[in-house]
């Protein structure tokens, strides 16, 4: 499979030139490229595993890797193994099925080894599931002639005969992931409405290198996945051959990336979103490229808000963008077309009915938009249906092609079993209570830059902090956790970092995959993830993370949930962290799907009640760049995202919510303005937390964001005026930034410059959201 290979050759690529630093004391040299040979198994088939739910009622018993065929799955491709399979994601009493809404307690990865496995209905996934597959060779499941269900994977099943309801509330679909699966719908008879995935979801979640077949036939019914609610997930390195629709969707906002569609009818169908950000599209002989339904510019008549598309190439198609209502010359849902390849391609954008509005052809779009675009100061709305803003991209946020860099999440294809190493099996117990610091310290002075260390399942709790030299690859196992706590985190004057990534100005490899870093409370000193490596020259996205996540309280072992912190207190002992992310001066960072979340409500407690708890700070950025941000950071007290002095940035989709306890009480309490870590300085109307705050920075391109404020004090009352808050993304007169397809909710101004107003929400109503298509200075 062609899809596979390149991806086994950019990985192998990477590896093979990698440079480290720091070596650890048994290592006589770097770790170099993989050693597994082609027959080898999948290096997650064939690794001891250690893992546990360290809070799980059950711990010594629960299994948290389940290998299908350990369940009785054949994988022969004529044995039916859907009761095998959903044997193998079920067992242990797991969180399902309508009546648990989330855990973390019952985590699994649900592994496929290379082969076929016929399927006769639903794969119905549990919360806290990584659903894998044989990176080396993808495995198959083979829908069966007589298929009977709403998807082959389903993430979210609606529950028979309940008027609509559903396992999970979408919004809240956290922590699940897909890899390495090949979806065959192609012996399911054409006419059938055969659905591949089913993906409602949101944030920790994502799709990563898989394909769904289906179906070439004329009058076709096969559909690659249908998305229907959710908010703010991701997917990349995706490929959905032939069907009716490759993928319909509708999401409050989506990052897409690397997704590639082959001979459907329409590639790809929009029913409804507040913003979302394709990135390198491929749309090959289809007829349709996006066909978008628009107009609706009330939350009643919600449609697509905002499409940004970038990078992208379309061939042999006959419509690349068509909208369901002509824009008669005002806002009826955002579009964004930058860097687009078309090629025998006669309509780039058209209205149903046959209108044109923009000609193609065989032509390269550089930056075109549709929409109400502004510049400077001014505040006044240009509405376009033409050529926008083009920034000048930084060559170092660009591949050779001229494209923004992009990066596979590293699954170690071609590695052996005997270059990882696990952290259990040299004495880390990651049971959530004994202190792991030493044990994990030991591991990397040991084998850092010579061995992949492992994070087998588990908590591991750390009392001070733990220094990850450049050189070093990480990867978890279900999202293992990284838990700090103790006196060294608790006095909010004198910050302590818990993981060091790098000593300050170091270069080198730095990869960190599938980890959640939480503390346990009080922990008003740390700083979770202090960020100093730079990528090696030559090596683009070499120190980055994926699949890796900040959560703060709302979780068993974090003494930060619902009975000790509930909605409208006001708790020393509730307070999470001082800062999530620092990316210091001296430093590059590639960050894929990343997830800063200050819980808002309890994953662990019946019906999920909210909480308050207190970050005081989310994402801090001084670095001068390359950065690529892919991610949200959402409830921290003083800002979600912070850029000083910063360069050469790409961001997109960011997503953002202030906490919904303020102005009570109002920023930066219970924390205060602190000038050594650059905060805003709060006063009058500006007392709440700031989605994205830029000073003295440049070459910041923003391609997609959506910054919510929907409360006050937990009342939603000030959605209806739009008023929950001023101001929430600023940047200073000495700031360079360019933003493309910025949505906001309850928010009276969208942007600011020097915490002064500038483009006043009114002006761009377009469903819940409200939209601005192109701003710069």
């Amino acid at each position: 499979m062609w899809f596979h290979s390149a991806l086994l050759f950019l990985s192998t690529v990477l590896y093979v030139s990698r440079i480290a630093s720091g070596l650890g004391s048994s290592c006589s040299a770097p770790l170099g490229s993989g050693t597994a040979s082609p027959s080898d198994p999948y290096w997650l088939e064939t690794i001891q595993h250690h893992g546990t739910s360290a809070f799980n009622s059950n711990t010594s018993s629960y299994q948290v890797f389940r290998n299908v065929k350990d369940f009785g799955a054949n994988g022969d491709g004529v044995t039916d193994d859907t009761a095998a399979i959903n044997a193998a994601m079920s067992s242990g009493n797991r969180c399902s099925g309508g009546s648990c809404g989330s855990s973390t307690l019952t985590p699994a990865i649900v592994y496929f080894p290379k082969g076929t496995y016929l399927v006769s209905s639903a794969i119905n996934t549990y919360y806290y599931t990584q659903i894998i597959g044989d990176a080396k060779n993808p495995p198959t499941l083979l829908a069966s002639p007589n298929f009977i269900g709403f998807a082959v994977i389903d993430s979210d099943p609606y529950i028979p005969d309940d008027n609509g309801a559903q396992w999970f509330t979408n919004q809240n679909n956290f922590f699940r992931s897909l890899r390495n699966l090949i979806i065959d719908l192609r012996q399911v008879p054409s006419s059938n409405a055969a659905i591949g995935l089913h993906w409602q979801v949101a944030q920790a979640t994502s799709l990563v290198n898989v394909v769904v077949e289906m179906s070439t036939a004329a009058g076709t019914n096969h559909q690659g996945l249908f998305m229907e609610n959710g908010r703010c997930a991701f997917i990349t390195y995706i490929v959905f051959n032939g069907g009716k629709i490759g993928i319909q969707v509708g999401n409050q906002q989506f990052t897409v990336r690397n997704l590639t569609i082959n001979n459907a009818n329409t590639a790809i169908l929009g029913i409804w979103n507040w913003g979302f950000t394709f990135q390198g599209v491929t749309i090959n002989n289809c007829q349709i490229g996006f066909d978008l339904t628009t107009g609706g510019t009330t939350e009643s008549t919600q449609s697509v808000g905002s499409e940004a598309i970038i990078d992208s190439v379309v061939t042999n198609t006959p419509i690349f963008v068509r909208s369901s209502t002509a824009s008669y010359g005002r806002l009826a849902g955002s579009l964004v077309l930058n860097n687009i390849g078309l090629i025998n391609v006669p309509t780039a954008v058209g209205v149903v009915g046959g209108a044109t509005v923009l000609a193609g052809g065989t032509i390269t779009i550089a930056s075109w938009g549709q929409g109400n675009v502004y510049s400077g100061t001014g505040g006044q709305k240009t509405f376009v249906q033409g050529n926008i803003v083009s920034v000048n991209k930084p060559s170092v946020l660009l591949d050779n092609s001229g494209r923004i860099f992009g990066k596979a999440h590293p699954q170690y294809a071609n590695y052996a079993t005997g270059q990882f190493v696990s952290v259990k099996s040299q004495g880390a117990q990651g049971d959530g209570r004994t202190d792991d610091t030493v044990a994990i310290r030991n591991v990397i002075n040991k084998y850092a830059g010579c061995k992949i260390i492992f994070f087998d399942a588990g908590t591991y709790y750390v009392t001070d902090t733990i220094t990850i030299p450049a050189g070093t690859q990480i990867v978890g196992e279900a999202w293992s956790v990284v838990l700090a706590g103790g006196r060294n985190f608790e006095d909010h004057n004198n910050p302590r970092v818990v993981v060091q990534a790098g000593a300050p100005n170091s270069q080198g490899v730095l990869e960190i995959s599938d980890i959640v870093f939480s503390t346990v409370g009080p922990a008003p000193g740390a700083i979770l993830l202090e960020w100093n490596v730079h990528d090696p020259s030559g090596q683009q996205g070499a120190a980055g993370l994926w699949d890796t996540h900040l959560r703060l309280g709302g979780a068993v072992g974090t003494n930060m949930q619902s009975m000790q912190c509930p909605s409208g207190s006001v708790n020393t002992a509730c307070q999470a962290a001082f800062l999530g992310i620092h990316l210091t001066p001296g430093s590059s960072a590639y960050f894929e799907g990343t997830w800063v979340w200050t819980a808002d409500h309890d994953l662990d407690s019946s019906s999920s009640p909210q909480t308050s708890i207190f970050t005081g700070r989310g994402v801090l950025s001084e670095s001068a760049g390359p950065v690529w941000l892919i991610g949200t950071s959402e409830h921290a007290t003083l800002y979600q995202y912070n850029l000083v002095n910063a360069q050469n940035h790409y961001i997109g989709f960011a997503q953002t919510e202030t906490p919904y306890y303020q102005p009570m009480p109002s920023a930066p309490a219970p924390y205060s303005s602190v000038s050594t870590y650059h905060d805003p300085v709060f006063s009058g109307s500006a007392d709440m937390a700031w989605g994205m705050y830029v000073q003295s920075s440049s070459n910041i391109i923003l391609f997609g964001a959506g910054f919510y404020s929907f409360l006050q004090n937990y009342d939603e009352a000030c959605l209806i005026t739009n008023a929950c808050q001023a101001q929430i993304f600023n940047m200073d007169t000495a700031s360079s930034v360019t933003v493309y397809s910025l949505s906001t909710v309850g928010t009276t101004y969208q942007l600011s410059v020097g915490q002064k107003g500038v483009v006043n929400q009114s002006d761009n109503l377009d469903g819940f959201q409200e939209t601005l298509t192109a701003w710069s200075m």
